[in-house]
């Protein structure tokens, strides 16, 4: 009894402890739960927790459409220094040797912007904002504490306080098609229905175009092919390419049955905006009284026709009732889960948040796929004026939505009086690839796990050539990544171009232009674009150019005027920037990337290795660096990129050396027989110390291979020049390492030199200001970039030796007859 008497007071003398420590890990749990991820409910999410193999992960079978799976909780486990931590590899180290050892199985999760399972939304902030009732639900509250702005924090609270009344959503709304259950209409059709004769009244169909980025030649190339007198072109330019739209506008001015729309939007991936845009531009075109159009078909600047325009319009006049949108299949309810249609969004501060569960309203059928369709002039009309119940209330229910083009216009059709005209087909093939394609690459954007279709290349031209369903485009094409694809496309439309036509292998694609001003720049770019412009100065002054060009001395003030990156045979062959001097001519350089890779040779199971890259802006889906060149500041955080060829599993060793000679980051890969690529991003602590950095690939500390990367001595900071209070920029990590793990024991094992000589160097050059830092920077470049060609854009007799830049094969200005844009021939077309 006397036990049981201290046992009770024990208790009561810690249950407020007890109490306070439980409060405080439900506190901890919410804030890291805002941080990383949103769990989900339900049986869903059981088979969607395993960590994958980017080689074999499950994906939907829903081919058209965009969403992919929710977020589930990170699977990652916690290691030294941040990594995760997976088998130790059997191979021998040193005792020495402490290593982070990633499996290649991990590698999908560590190399995303972030882990499956995290919302990557703005950072949490504290407006001291108090919402009007008690927000309940983990989601609701997430995205009150992630939202940056007050107006956001607003418009998300009203939202959930009303959604909490009922007073939100629709419960139910009325159907008006005879039809029971579900439209599965497909289409019975054959290839002569292609080929049949014109139709006597001809058939005009409006194209709305959809665009955004900077790709204005593949825009151009796009508009060439589908181009006809008869038909209409409506263009919406994203409001934040400001680039592409002063392009758009010039245009549109040549070309009457060409028009931009005289509003602009942010339009997210995901969001609501991008059907607030169709709505508004299908009210628009209805309103233009001159453009008597009988179609609506929407395209992107990465779409691209495979048959013609006459080919087109002969298969529409024979199905001149029927609406084409594809359908997602016959599981709806798994549809509505993996599309997230049983959520509640919101769109604002350019972020689709996730606010909570609702329930969809009763009465309809719920149907959608792809948000690529083609839609008669009836049903954009009723879409737009009818004041009906159904499309009022699904209007209202589908400004909340994820993806809510992919679903609206379906549902609509299908729940309309007119729901027979509903064609399972929306015209087009698209290039679903799962495995890469849904990488969760938009959660920076939208709370959500979404996926994207991978680029045409001439291995898919099978695909393109189907004739199971009528198709007339396909998607997704990008000039920058293949455009032989784009080639074997045009010479099947228009037929093969004449012998000697130039500029056919070449690609040109705006990266910057002076009419954005500093806001189109980054510091590293700034430096960058100044650097190549001295460089490419200081060549036409070299000595050996003294005899033919002694009078080309040219200075400049101001910034460039435009910067391109060039390709050529689909292979990236540098940066091209047009730089005004004083005297008032315009010239252009050509700077060429140096390579800096050493592969060497191995037997057996090492002799796999296919190429050892280090960059930023790595696309897992493409599998290329989206950051053209490799330009690194002390900021970034570098990926490295191995390609293999098919072979034995194997493990390697990568290794991140410092110029100083820190080596900064050890990890072991573990790499499948049939791994094509394997990634890694090391969780380095900056600013990287400028200078040249090495990356060893080594088999039992055998050496693979190397590749050598610069990062980026910057003689800008927020686009002013470097300041003496910037010197912690170029002074490298704190108490110098770069991880939490010290990897400096491996020193003797990587023959490393002695580093006391080349960090006192580097403390120097960490002072630099001015044209000393200029000179470093320059140095810096030069060994990793070199001038190719100079010309200029009229001919000037200051320096008469330098080629006039349209007669050249490489600049800018040189022919590019496949995207330019010329009169209107006598059949009506363009080519």
């Amino acid at each position: 009894m006397a036990a049981s008497t201290r046992v009770l007071k024990l208790g009561r003398r810690y249950k407020y402890l007890a109490a306070a420590a439980l409060a405080l890990l439900l506190i901890q749990g919410l804030v890291v739960w805002s941080f990383s991820g949103l769990d989900e409910d339900g049986e869903m999410n059981a088979p969607q927790k395993r960590n994958r193999s980017p080689n074999k992960i499950e994906h939907s079978k829903d081919h058209d459409s965009s969403a992919g799976r929710r977020p589930g909780r990170s699977k990652l486990k916690g290691g030294r220094a941040g990594s995760e931590v997976a088998r130790v590899s059997k191979e021998a180290k040193p005792k020495l040797s402490t290593h982070i050892h990633v499996l290649q199985d991990s590698l999908a999760n560590l190399t995303r912007d972030g882990d499956t399972g995290s919302v990557e939304g703005p950072h949490p902030t504290d407006n001291g904002f108090t919402p009007k009732c008690e927000i309940k639900g983990k989601d609701a509250l997430s995205a009150l504490a992630r939202a940056p702005t007050r107006k956001c924090q607003q418009e998300i609270a009203s939202l959930v306080c009303l959604h909490q009344l009922g007073q939100l959503m629709p419960k139910s709304l009325p159907r008006y098609c005879q039809i029971t259950g579900k439209m599965t209409s497909g289409l019975h059709w054959e290839e002569s229905d292609i080929g049949a004769p014109p139709p006597e009244k001809a058939l005009r169909v409006v194209y709305m175009l959809v665009v955004h980025g900077r790709a204005v030649r593949q825009l151009k190339r796009l508009i060439k092919a589908i181009y006809h007198k008869d038909h209409f072109y409506y263009i919406h330019v994203d409001q934040r390419s400001n680039y592409l739209h002063s392009e758009v506008v010039q245009i549109a001015q040549q070309y009457t049955n060409i028009r931009v729309t005289p509003w602009r939007m942010i339009t997210i991936w995901g969001g609501a905006s991008l059907l607030t845009m169709y709505l508004r531009s299908m009210q628009d075109l209805l309103e233009m009284t001159d453009w008597p159009w009988d179609f609506f078909i929407n395209l992107s600047a990465t779409d691209y026709p495979t048959r013609t325009n006459r080919e087109l319009v002969y298969f529409l006049s024979k199905y001149k009732d029927k609406n084409f949108l594809k359908s997602h299949g016959r599981d709806n309810a798994r549809f509505i889960k993996k599309q997230g249609l049983d959520r509640l969004f919101h769109e604002c501060d350019s972020h689709m948040w996730r606010l909570g569960e609702r329930q969809i309203p009763e009465g309809i059928v719920l149907d959608g796929g792809s948000d690529w369709f083609a839609l008669t002039h009836t049903f954009v009309k009723y879409v737009t004026y009818t004041q009906d119940v159904l499309v009022s209330e699904l209007r209202r229910f589908y400004m909340y939505t994820l993806l809510p083009a992919e679903s609206f216009f379906h549902t609509v059709l299908e729940n309309s009086k007119d729901c027979n005209t509903l064609v399972d087909n929306n015209l087009r093939v698209t290039n679903w690839n799962r495995k890469l394609g849904c990488r969760c690459q938009y959660k920076h954007i939208v709370d959500w796990c979404g996926c994207s279709p991978n680029d045409f290349k001439p291995q898919d031209i099978a695909r393109l050539q189907q004739l199971s369903r009528p198709t007339f485009f396909a998607r997704k094409f990008e000039s920058s990544v293949n455009q032989e694809v784009l080639d074997i496309l045009d010479a099947h439309l228009f037929g093969e171009p004449e012998p000697g036509t130039p500029g056919l292998k070449a690609y040109w694609e705006n990266v910057y232009h002076k009419m954005e001003g500093l806001g189109g720049l980054t510091d590293v770019t700034l430096t960058v674009y100044m650097s190549f412009t001295r460089l490419s100065l200081r060549k036409l002054q070299s000595p050996e150019q003294e005899n033919s060009r002694s009078a080309c001395s040219f200075s400049v003030d101001g910034f460039p005027l435009s910067v391109e990156l060039y390709f050529y045979n689909d292979h990236f062959q540098g940066y091209l920037v047009t730089q005004e001097v004083q005297s008032g001519e315009t010239l252009e350089f050509w700077l060429i990337p140096r390579g800096s890779l050493r592969i060497v040779d191995q037997a057996g199971a090492a002799n796999r290795i296919q190429s050892l890259e280090v960059g930023t802006e790595w696309d897992p889906k493409e599998r290329i660096f989206r950051k053209f060149g490799g330009l690194i500041g002390p900021m970034d955080e570098p990926v490295a990129v191995q390609k293999w060829i098919h072979g034995v599993n194997v493990t390697v060793t990568v290794v991140w050396i410092d110029p100083t000679y820190i080596i900064a980051a050890s990890y072991d890969i573990a790499v499948d027989s049939e791994a094509d690529f394997t990634q890694y991003k090391p969780p380095l602590s900056r600013p990287l110390r400028p200078g040249v950095w090495h990356v060893r690939l080594l088999h039992f500390w055998e050496l693979l291979a190397e590749v050598k990367f610069l990062v980026l001595p910057l003689t800008f900071r927020n686009k002013e020049p470097l300041k003496k209070g910037d010197r912690w920029l170029h002074a490298g990590p704190s108490q110098g390492q770069y991880m939490e793990q010290n990897f400096q024991a491996l020193s003797g094992i990587l023959s490393l030199p002695s580093r006391t000589e080349m960090e006192l160097e580097a403390d120097k050059k960490s002072e630099l200001m001015g044209k000393d830092l200029e000179k470093w920077t320059d140095d810096s470049l030069s060994g990793f970039w070199s001038v190719g060609e100079i010309c200029i854009k009229t001919f000037s007799t200051l320096c008469p030796s330098l080629p006039v830049c349209s007669n050249t094969h490489w600049s800018s200005l040189s022919p590019d007859p496949k995207s330019d844009l010329g009169p209107v021939r006598p059949d009506g077309r363009l080519r």
